[in-house]
């Protein structure tokens, strides 16, 4: 709550199907992946920068309707910019004059390569000039900030979560939440990773097709929430 976190992984690893997922619980009080409760319910701002509005909007859609409700009775606002770049001071204002608008509990960027605009994400003075600013919107906005990242294209086997996150360190250092999607054994397995509260074993989460929608969904047996 009130912190900001990644959710990483390689492709093809559900990667914004956790984070619209997140959006929909977030906003509608109902529980993530079926499973974690939200305390806090409240508005969410969505930018999906890989993904086409129709794409997204039939994703949410059915994150709706698999739990009985309707995507436009929820406080959810995806922004459809074709490109967004805060590194540049004018969307920067822009984009703060949105969330000042809009309110929400959380903001999502997906992924983050597409909003660096020409920070170099190798280099950790420009990585860490564009996470302060990150940080300091979630400061001033008192709002929870989630942006999603790719994987290293060849981490190191048995290498951390965070430490298979593409770019500089300072991303993982920066971090309050990670979630971090991988394969285990021919199943995506969620590791989950805080800074001031314990981390838990891995979640293991399958897409299921809940006619005529898809859903994410723990599996198997899960230790305790």
């Amino acid at each position: 709550e009130c912190g900001v976190g990644v959710v990483g992984g390689p492709p093809k690893h559900y990667k914004t199907w956790v984070v619209l997922d997140l959006a929909v619980s977030v906003a509608s009080g109902t529980p993530c992946l079926g499973r974690f409760a939200v305390p806090q319910p409240g508005p969410v701002l969505i930018y999906t920068a890989e993904d086409q509005a129709h794409d997204v909007r039939e994703r949410l859609v059915g994150l709706c309707e698999s739990r009985g409700i309707a995507l436009s009775d929820l406080p959810v606002h995806v922004i459809t910019e074709p490109a967004m770049h805060l590194d540049c001071p004018v969307e920067r204002a822009r984009y703060r004059d949105t969330v000042l608008e809009v309110q929400p509990r959380v903001i999502i960027l997906d992924p983050l390569v597409r909003v660096y605009g020409n920070v170099d994400e190798n280099s950790a003075a420009e990585v860490s000039s564009f996470l302060a600013y990150l940080r300091s919107l979630q400061r001033e906005m008192n709002v929870a900030v989630v942006v999603v990242h790719h994987a290293k294209k060849t981490p190191a086997r048995h290498q951390a979560a965070g430490q298979s996150l593409r770019g500089s360190g300072d991303l993982y250092a920066w971090v309050d939440s990670l979630l971090y999607l991988r394969m285990y054994k021919g199943q995506v397995e969620m590791a989950v990773e805080h800074r001031s509260a314990p981390s838990r074993d891995p979640v293991p989460i399958e897409l299921l097709k809940t006619s005529p929608h898809l859903q994410l969904a723990v599996v198997g047996r899960a230790s305790d929430d």
